[in-house]
């Protein structure tokens, strides 16, 4: 179910209706705001960490929940746009293969298609189609794009649909979700311009990641 961002009205005294300000400032908000919708410990921790320390740098930005195969995607102060289950590397791990900006995708082993873990700043581009994407490794190929046709074997739309985050492991290492769901929330987003996402782990404790970026963060 994909959350909507929600706007509330308060009236005045005098009968004139004012818009509510739901949204804290960069500077003062501590906590990311996930309206109604479900999310994982990590997905929440690393949300909550990113607009406490103003890390997207008033950017909108997203996070990718791995082990819950989701994608959330955030304004640039830190209220949900929408969320959608996700389709990734065929593989596990956090790691990118060693030479992979050297090599085709359709080159790759299967043990090499992960979609590897880590803070990128995100890029509207397009695939060598013209189809528009929005890139979070360019040297690796890597992006988040709609649900393209596939072979029939795949089963791609019927994965995206399953409840379960195992039978999502299906790409080269891109991040693939359902085509409306680009349109109406990635686009509009992080297609027009630069942002950040943040891939979580799921071979290490989330916070061994946020901890180097702490570090990052602390050497500014």
């Amino acid at each position: 179910m994909w959350a909507a961002v929600l706007a509330g009205t308060i009236a005045s005294s005098n009968g004139a209706v004012l818009a509510a300000q739901t949204e804290a400032s960069p500077a003062t908000a501590s906590a990311a705001d996930f309206l109604l919708e479900p999310a994982s410990v990590d997905a929440r921790y690393a949300a909550d960490w990113v607009v406490r320390h103003a890390d997207n740098q008033q950017r909108p930005f997203a996070i990718v929940d791995k082990r819950d195969a989701r994608l959330y995607v955030f304004t640039a102060q830190g209220q949900l746009n929408g969320a959608s289950s996700v389709l990734l590397g065929l593989a596990p791990g956090d790691e990118s293969a060693p030479d992979i900006a050297h090599r085709e995708p359709a080159s790759l082993a299967p043990a090499e298609r992960t979609t590897p873990a880590g803070r990128y700043r995100t890029e509207p581009g397009h695939n060598h189609k013209g189809e528009d994407i929005v890139w979070f490794d360019y040297d690796a190929s890597l992006a988040i794009h709609r649900l393209r046709p596939a072979p029939p074997g795949e089963r791609r739309r019927e994965r995206l649909e399953s409840a379960s985050a195992d039978v999502k492991r299906i790409s080269f290492g891109c991040v693939v979700v359902p085509v409306a769901f680009y349109e109406q929330i990635v686009e509009p987003s992080l297609g027009r311009q630069r942002g950040v996402v943040y891939v979580l782990p799921e071979t290490r404790p989330v916070h061994e990641m946020f901890g180097r970026l702490q570090l990052s963060v602390d050497a500014r």
